[in-house]
């Protein structure tokens, strides 16, 4: 047995449970292909610089959970703990805001990284799926995103999850609200550290936890009610299309996220089967992160949604998804002029798009066909000196039983046929 284990709060992908994985990432990622979002792919790590400014100084991702390095020349990097950005720095060192076709609509897939203590839901290691539409500020377009994510869900079998909106305004009502807010907020028995807080990013106190805290916000003023007219009315325009499209959402003026960007339109998926650690997903419009990045001003949109927590919000509801077998055809060969032949068939098989396997090792004949019922396949081909002799291989349905000679050349059409 081997010395090492992963480390603490990480997970490794193993079959079986990796195919359900892969299965819920493709779903997830389905939507935005079909609605033209291209795929983007960025480091797996990042300077620390472009995390603290874009996520922000004041919150528990930058302050607490950042895994944090020095390289030899000096330089200090952060594995990335959140996708939106890298994604928007990839896309202005590109200049693809600058191709003249805005949005700039991109998806992408990934593991991130955050130091918190490891419960069920909540790992150091994750994998997030994300979309991202940069360069335009329009209601449809956050709309949109929000029922690609609902499709997705959907698309899965999820029917429990909920949709929680809110608008956290623009820079021309949020200096009021905030200010407001902390008036509020310095008047009550907070430590140390929410204080310090209350002066940076007071918003970030409605998101905390602790229940000693949520008790003390009652009656704290929200931003609904200090909303602009513009802001009204964008946020209305959301709500009414999220409306047209049948999809159910439920107001909550206290969401703020975990995240300094966001700015407007704000959003979370929750699972009430998945304990505290309850959300599945979630986004929200950030119009000023590019510039606090150091590029031009770009209005955008974007969403996470987490794999792990979608898998388990699958356990939750009872969902099994319908997933393919990993192997159709299973090859048996008995000798080893029949293991040249079968391989060749194997191969043939492959090359017509069928999931073929082989019996590798030189297995005798009743440890091959246990391999070949382990491996779920369908059917196995199965051929020995007297069959090649003949010109033909055994084709076994082994769900069935029944096994028929086919002719060593029509392997692939016989098969084919039998698997339709």
């Amino acid at each position: 047995m081997s010395t090492f284990q992963a480390p603490k709060g990480t997970y490794d992908l193993l079959p079986p449970d990796s195919a359900v994985f892969l299965a819920v990432r493709e779903a997830l990622c389905a939507p935005l292909r079909r609605a033209g979002y291209g795929y983007v792919e960025t480091p797996g790590f990042e300077q620390v610089e472009l995390f603290s400014r874009g996520v922000g100084e004041s919150t528990d991702i930058v302050t607490k959970e950042m895994y944090t390095l020095t390289t030899k020349g000096g330089t200090e990097l952060a594995l990335r703990p959140e996708g939106t950005a890298s994604v928007l720095r990839a896309a202005l060192e590109a200049n693809l805001h600058k191709a003249g076709n805005l949005p700039v609509k991109l998806w992408y897939s990934g593991s991130y990284y955050r130091y918190e203590r490891p419960q069920a839901g909540r790992y150091r290691h994750f994998s997030q799926v994300g979309a991202e539409a940069i360069g335009a500020e329009d209601p449809a377009l956050d709309a949109e995103l929000i029922i690609l994510a609902v499709d997705a869900y959907r698309s899965l079998g999820l029917r429990t999850f909920r949709l929680l909106l809110n608008s956290l305004g623009d820079r021309e009502c949020r200096p009021v609200y905030r200010a407001a807010l902390q008036d509020f907020l310095r008047g009550l028995d907070l430590d140390e550290d929410t204080r310090r807080r209350i002066e940076i990013n007071p918003l970030r106190v409605l998101d905390d936890k602790r229940e000693s805290v949520q008790k003390q916000l009652v009656g704290a003023p929200m931003m609904r009610d200090h909303l602009c007219e513009g802001c009204k009315a964008y946020h209305e325009q959301v709500r009414e299309l999220l409306t047209a499209a049948g999809v159910e959402f439920e107001d909550d003026p206290k969401l703020v996220r975990g995240l300094d960007y966001y700015t407007r339109t704000t959003f979370e998926f929750v699972h009430d089967g998945l304990g505290s650690q309850s959300a599945v997903g979630g986004g929200g419009r950030y119009d000023g992160l590019s510039e606090m990045i150091g590029g031009p001003e770009l209005p955008s949109v974007g969403w996470a949604l987490g794999v792990d927590r979608t898998v388990l919000a699958l356990k939750a509801e009872g969902i099994e998804l319908e997933l393919p077998a990993p192997t159709q055809v299973f090859a048996v060969p008995m000798g080893e002029e029949a293991r040249r032949v079968l391989f060749g068939a194997v191969t043939e098989l492959r090359r017509a798009g069928v999931a073929t396997d082989f019996a590798f090792g030189g297995k005798g004949l009743k440890n091959a066909m246990k391999s070949a019922n382990r491996s779920g396949a369908r059917l196995a081909i199965v051929a020995g000196e007297r069959d090649l002799a003949e010109g033909v291989v055994q084709v076994k349905d082994l769900e069935s039983g029944e096994q028929s000679a086919v002719p060593l050349d029509g392997v692939v059409a016989a098969v084919r046929e039998r698997l339709a």
